[in-house]
């Protein structure tokens, strides 16, 4: 689901970004767009497989997400950020009952040229659930970047990903 909604939100803010450029061109102009909301996750399920003594089950959480977007273009320049935390989500196993909590933290940052083309963007997922007792943490973490030159050429790319019960 983090993964799902980083994407959602890279796309908004690119497709705002290409917006911004066809709108403005390349002249000299500030402004800021920032967005600081709370979206209830009420029924988010995540499927824990090191949960149950190994056999795996759903867990169905409820609470909030906390969502911080800024974006802004200043001196031929675009940016923008992207913050995801859960807030007092808990969950339930469908099986055993157990309880747990949903922390941690996504964020996202990309900034480019709004003459050239540069293009960098950098995202950091830390996204845990934590349960009773030994053996049934889930612990989500990825790095992702990708730097574009003034060519439209990936320079630099890599996404880094774990996925471990613990």
């Amino acid at each position: 689901m983090t993964t799902l909604r980083m994407k959602t939100t890279k796309q908004a803010l690119a497709l705002l970004a290409a917006t911004a450029m066809t709108i403005i061109g390349a002249h000299s102009v500030t402004a800021e767009v920032t967005q600081n909301i709370s979206v209830p996750l009420d029924g988010f399920s995540v499927f824990i497989p090191c949960a149950n003594n190994g056999a795996g089950e759903l867990v169905i959480f409820q609470g909030n997400l906390h969502i911080l977007l800024s974006f802004t273009i200043n001196n031929n320049r675009v940016s923008g950020k992207d913050h995801f935390q859960p807030q007092g989500l808990t969950g339930t196993g469908n099986v055993t009952g157990d309880k747990y909590q949903g922390t941690g933290v996504t964020q996202s940052m990309f900034s480019g040229s709004l003459v050239n083309g540069q293009f960098e963007s950098t995202s950091v997922n830390n996204f845990r659930i934590i349960g009773q007792g030994p053996g049934n943490n889930y612990l989500v973490h990825e790095i992702a970047h990708i730097t574009i030159n003034a060519n439209g050429l990936a320079t630099v790319f890599f996404d880094s990903l774990s996925v471990d019960c613990k």
